[in-house]
């Protein structure tokens, strides 16, 4: 046996699982596609829940994240061309933030350094996963590196990679939504300080969110049609900053730059169940999700936790079986579930133009600023899940 749990993906949930893992006697295998350093030249960004970081910070990790980490102490919720909006405030839950924005490549860099420190935690880089077989007491994983194919064998597989590296197993089932939504990314630079503010915007075509960034800037995630984002890409960075101001109006300010731009396809895509024999898939591997209110990620980063939580309280010998797997889709479900619900539900209720429907939002979006217990549940729940 070359260890009692294998994890395909290396990446921030994978990385997660493994270190939670560390120094509780378990044989630990990490199998990561890319080569390392890799994920240095990521220049995506991360919107972390406060929950995400007490997770990094147990870890042994936040405190060489914090200096590059800009906090989101107040969170604007509002739609455009309408009435009614909310504000959630970090004092008002007797929290230092609501969450945070950090570059993936910083969190990255951070996990790998503490796995390649982990004296019970092997990895290995450049490996590409290519088959799984089960039987009652293991499974093998097949990999292909440099060139050559590989065999592991554990006795549970966790699948971390986001499904990349192979299709779901047999009895797991990939069921996928089309949003109909592209997202456009980038940097912006502003006139005017963010103050730790996040906007929340949602007209017809999607959300547009700005999430404090840096000294000045913010991380910005458009949502809009497919060829409506095509256009944004191509337009000149003049009359692009001249749009998004339009979404905004003078809250921060001109926008003086835009730097970092990219699209990609929106759509929810879970799998079910998320377990086989001595099989689990956790993260973007097991849901991915639009990303309204940022908790796909966050959801991710709590399915490593839980699932290591549960590894540790199981003997060696008892790992991947089915009641560890059976106790992991409990705890997980409420989570999970409410976790899909609620974005899919802010994504189909605001991303659309009926009528009368703007007027009811707006209504909603007033009454939730109005009442301090339904904003309280609300900022629980996106900084530490279903579950609170």
């Amino acid at each position: 046996m070359t260890s009692d749990i294998l994890i395909i993906g290396g990446g921030p949930v994978g990385a997660t699982l493994a270190l939670a893992l560390k120094n509780y006697g378990l044989r630990v295998t990490v199998l990561e596609a890319r080569h390392p350093g890799a994920g240095a030249r990521d220049a995506r960004t991360l919107a972390l829940s406060e929950g995400s970081r007490l997770i990094l910070s147990r870890l042994g990790v936040w405190s060489q994240l914090a200096p590059r980490a800009t906090s989101i102490n107040t969170i604007h919720i509002s739609q455009r061309g309408r009435l009614g909006q909310t504000v959630l405030r970090a004092a008002e839950e007797g929290q230092e933030a609501l969450g945070y924005v950090l570059p993936y490549a910083d969190l990255s860099a951070a996990l790998d350094d503490a796995l390649v420190a982990a004296e019970d935690t092997r990895i290995e880089f450049g490996v590409r996963a290519t088959a799984l077989e089960t039987s009652a007491d293991k499974v093998t994983v097949t990999v292909e590196q440099h060139g050559a194919t590989k065999q592991f064998s554990t006795r549970l597989a966790v699948i971390a990679d986001g499904g990349r590296s192979m299709d779901a197993l047999p009895g797991m089932k990939r069921e996928t939504r089309e949003y109909g939504h592209t997202a456009l990314v980038g940097h912006v630079e502003c006139a005017l300080p963010h103050g730790n503010i996040a906007y929340e915007r949602f007209t017809p075509q999607g959300p547009v969110a700005l999430l404090p960034e840096g000294a000045t800037g913010f991380a910005l995630v458009w949502t809009a049609k497919p060829e409506e984002a095509e256009r944004l890409m191509q337009l000149p960075e003049p009359q692009f900053l001249a749009e998004l101001h339009g979404y905004f109006g003078d809250r921060v300010g001109e926008f003086h730059a835009i730097t970092g731009r990219a699209t990609f396809p929106l759509r929810l895509v879970t799998l079910r169940p998320v377990t086989a024999p001595r099989v689990v898939a956790i993260g973007n591997a097991a849901q991915t999700l639009h990303p309204v209110a940022g908790q796909g990620f966050n959801l991710g980063l709590r399915d490593a936790w839980q699932l290591a939580l549960i590894a540790r309280e199981t003997a060696a010998e008892l790992i991947g079986g089915a009641d560890m797997l059976r106790c992991y889709q409990g705890k997980r479900r409420m989570d999970t579930g409410g976790g899909i619900f609620f974005t899919d539900f802010l994504v189909r209720v605001f991303s659309n133009d009926l009528p009368g429907w703007g007027m009811v939002r707006g209504a909603g979006l007033a009454l939730l600023d109005m009442c301090a217990p339904a904003r309280h549940f609300v900022s629980r729940k996106m900084s530490f899940g279903a579950k609170g």
